[in-house]
């Protein structure tokens, strides 16, 4: 029985480009179709569902009340690392098989937690502002990250590479993970050590209910007022106006942001936009040409992997 397989929006990789990725991975019985814009609503998402038994999507919501309307859906591969924008519950409920593109982003992400850090250690954006107004150094002096305390918040595959890099810029390195890590050059302590010591933290764990608001103003408070933040996790594992305020009183030195409470645009209210001493990317941590690339091989690889009744990469 043949199957329809619908990527219902960009995945970063062309037509042509996805058409040689289904002939090298999937059956010649297997009928693709690749929409290359996202779709406008869930009335739009639920019209392109029809007839698809097997669907890939990046990082658009895709809730119950599109995915309902896709009766024929029995599996979901999700090219993204989180699947907190899918209606898992609904999934479990139908038994629709959801896996992910976990690795896919590893290098991509951690290196701009660096670019972050060191944008805010080197004052990079008052350097340019400097150099394009005809200003001197003046007033720009840096820190180096060699000899700094590292917090890796979050000890998968994106934090051990970001321990890894670390270590090679000098830096002693301190994790924090729910269950027990062994990992070379990483002094695994609980939160509260790791928020007290690091002159860095970073974020890096899926957005649940349990880390929902990991960091609020409590743990902010525990941070040097030296320290910054990088959060290239989920927005909400940190607690917007608790940081905005930590920010703007001094509690913590400055923070590197690449994700928010919602998608960029981000609304002209979010008061981290007026909190000082912050460096802000609109959501691109996973976003190079290596990265996508290596993605959209997995998402396909987990369809082949499905229909061999082997899946890989699978949500709970």
């Amino acid at each position: 029985m043949s199957q329809k397989l619908v990527i219902i929006e960009p995945i970063g990789i062309s037509a042509d480009e996805a058409q040689a990725l289904k002939e090298k991975y999937l059956p010649d019985d297997v009928e693709m179709v690749y929409y290359e814009t996202k779709a406008k609503d869930a009335e739009e998402q639920a019209a392109r569902l029809k007839d698809a038994s097997l669907v890939m999507l990046a990082n658009s919501p895709l809730r119950e009340d599109a995915l309902s309307k896709g009766q024929d859906v029995k599996f979901l591969s999700v090219a993204f690392t989180g699947v907190d924008h899918v209606a898992m519950d609904y999934c479990r409920e139908q038994n629709i098989v959801v896996s992910n593109c976990s690795g896919y982003a590893n290098e991509a992400v951690s290196e701009l937690v660096f670019g972050l850090a060191i944008g805010i250690y080197r004052k990079l954006a008052a350097c340019d502002e400097a150099v394009r107004s005809g200003k001197t150094r003046a007033g720009l002096l840096g820190l180096e990250l060699s000899g700094k305390t590292f917090g890796v918040v979050g000890l998968g595959a994106i934090g051990r590479q970001t321990a890894k890099v670390a270590q090679a810029f000098g830096c002693k390195v301190l994790g924090y993970n729910r269950s027990k890590k062994d990992i070379e050059g990483v002094e695994q302590v609980d939160l509260e050590t790791l928020l007290k010591e690091s002159d860095i933290v970073s974020l890096h764990v899926p957005l649940t209910a349990a880390t929902k608001g990991l960091i609020g103003e409590k743990e902010l408070s525990l941070m040097k007022p030296s320290a910054i933040l990088i959060n290239t996790a989920r927005g909400p594992v940190v607690d917007t106006a608790a940081l905005a305020k930590a920010l703007t009183d001094g509690t913590i030195a400055a923070a590197g942001i690449d994700v928010f409470d919602g998608e960029p645009p981000i609304p002209a209210d979010n008061p981290l936009l007026k909190a000082p001493h912050t460096l802000f990317a609109p959501h691109v941590g996973f976003a190079t040409k290596e990265a996508l690339a290596k993605r959209a091989v997995i998402a396909f690889e987990n369809v082949s992997k499905y229909l061999q009744g082997q899946p890989q990469n699978v949500m709970g």
